[in-house]
């Protein structure tokens, strides 16, 4: 019998390898077609239209995914896919300020702040959003469990690694269903981000809404061609090593962390339970940079390889993404579904167009665009409309909107507002917890205007030119 046993476990080790190996070989060839993709006249077109290889591929994967009407791919492949996303964004975040110089402190706090607060408005305005259509549609007409207010902040700030995690939460909670709906408004949330804002970003350009004209935006499509094919490696090694210990030191400090703040226990342990490596991954890239300026060896980093990993990375996030959406799901519950998504959607444009024009005096269009797909599809979908609407990071938003996430991230998009926010939903009732959110929403709002009064611009350039 235990020889019977040891012949299963080693044909279950082997079937993992295997499909390990498949998943993982199949990626290798998405990532280097991405690359040469991106370098064709047609995909430069494209994307100067809003329309992202990554979405493209993604749709491609989607039709032969295991609930695709072509289901080549089996789900074994796709679940492994399903898993990489956190990965992919905590190399996204690891590349973002290492090729920058650090921040100054001085002229850092209002271009920050006005991020932060539009960030804010939209968050915690998705749940005032989220408990007024229940209280006043779905529960008298459709008889929802309440906790169902919170899907909006889960799915579209969260994602599917939030829903997922909140799916056990709803669980203890009396929720059942609330993982698959979780898993469907993040779904919904992925989809619209994309495609929608990659529209806002083609409105955006005909209507003079970008900063920076069209002839502007060619993409540097190779490193200096002066080097030899050894320094180029060598180049791309170090700066690939580089990222490696941005996320090693925000892998060890989450780790840390957990396990002093664990003993704490309660609501705190369970928040660090959730709470991502990619904040922290961003953190390790600014210090390692501050590192590297203090020893002067920043000529270490090659700011075209950070870009070229970091827009991979999320080219690679949003593919494998797609191709694990379970599209079934969106049919069940589709009513309430449908007008938490809808309200959640039109919300998050509100937020864009009128909140902006409050907080932003200067390119307010692409500092908004991507807190719209953060808000609506994660931070990956933020950071990808953005590389739509500025390639070349010329308005130096990228950053800002990093720093921003480092703080605002322990809070929503599954960090402690996103946990609590069930458990208050059943101490004070739904009622209870949105006045709370419409407080919060309307003070963020009367913050706002306050801080209109004064001139982003100047401060915004300074700490990042």
């Amino acid at each position: 019998m235990s020889r019977l046993n040891h012949l299963i476990e080693n044909q279950l080790l082997s079937d993992s390898f295997t499909k390990l190996v498949i998943a993982f070989g199949f990626l290798f060839i998405f990532a280097i077609l991405l690359i040469v993709g991106r370098r064709l006249d047609s995909a430069l077109k494209l994307e100067r239209l809003g329309i992202p290889i990554s979405i493209l591929f993604g749709a491609f994967v989607l039709l032969i995914g295991p609930h695709g009407p072509s289901p080549l791919l089996p789900e074994s492949i796709t679940d492994i896919w399903v898993k990489l996303p956190t990965a992919l964004l905590t190399i996204v975040f690891a590349t973002l300020m290492l090729s920058k110089p650090v921040p100054s402190g001085k002229g850092l706090f209002q271009p920050v702040a006005s991020q932060a607060l539009l960030a804010l408005l939209l968050g915690f305005g998705q749940y005032l959003i989220g408990g007024l259509v229940l209280l006043l549609f779905l529960i008298p007409y459709q008889g929802v469990d309440p906790l169902m207010g919170c899907l909006i902040e889960v799915g579209f700030e969260g994602g599917h690694g939030a829903a997922a995690v909140m799916g056990q939460s709803f669980e203890r909670l009396g929720f059942s269903e609330g993982l698959d709906l979780g898993l469907a408004m993040a779904t919904v949330g992925l989809l619209a981000s994309t495609l929608l804002g990659s529209g806002l970003v083609v409105v955006g350009r005909l209507l003079g809404w970008i900063s920076f004209e069209l002839e502007t935006l060619d993409r540097e499509i190779s490193i200096d061609q002066q080097l030899s094919l050894l320094q180029k490696l060598k180049n791309l090694v170090v700066n690939l090593g580089l990222v490696g210990l941005a996320v090693a030191f925000g892998a060890t400090l989450l780790a840390f962390v957990r396990f002093f703040g664990g003993k704490l226990g309660g609501t705190f342990n369970e928040v660090l339970s959730v709470f991502p490596v990619f904040p922290l991954a961003l953190l390790g890239s600014l210090v390692i940079r501050f590192v590297l300026e203090k020893f002067e060896k920043t000529e270490l980093v090659s700011e075209i390889l950070q870009r070229e990993i970091g827009i991979l990375s999320t080219d690679l996030l949003i593919t494998t993404a797609m191709a694990g959406l379970d599209l079934p799901l969106l049919l069940n519950d589709w009513i309430p579904l449908s007008a938490l998504a809808l309200s959640g959607l039109l919300w998050n444009l509100f937020g864009m167009f009128l909140f902006s024009r409050l907080l932003f005096r200067q390119q307010w269009f692409e500092r908004s665009i991507i807190e719209f797909g953060n808000a609506t599809g994660v931070a990956a979908s933020g950071i990808l409309l953005l590389r739509l609407a500025d390639p070349r990071d010329q308005t130096n938003i990228l950053p800002i909107f990093s720093i921003k996430q480092l703080f605002l991230q322990p809070l929503l998009s599954g960090g402690l507002i996103t946990v609590i926010a069930p458990i208050s939903i059943i101490k004070l009732g739904l009622i209870g917890w949105t006045e709370i959110c419409g407080a919060l929403t309307l003070l963020f709002l009367i913050v706002s205007i306050l801080m209109r009064s004064q001139e982003f611009s100047q401060s915004y350039e300074s700490p990042l030119s």
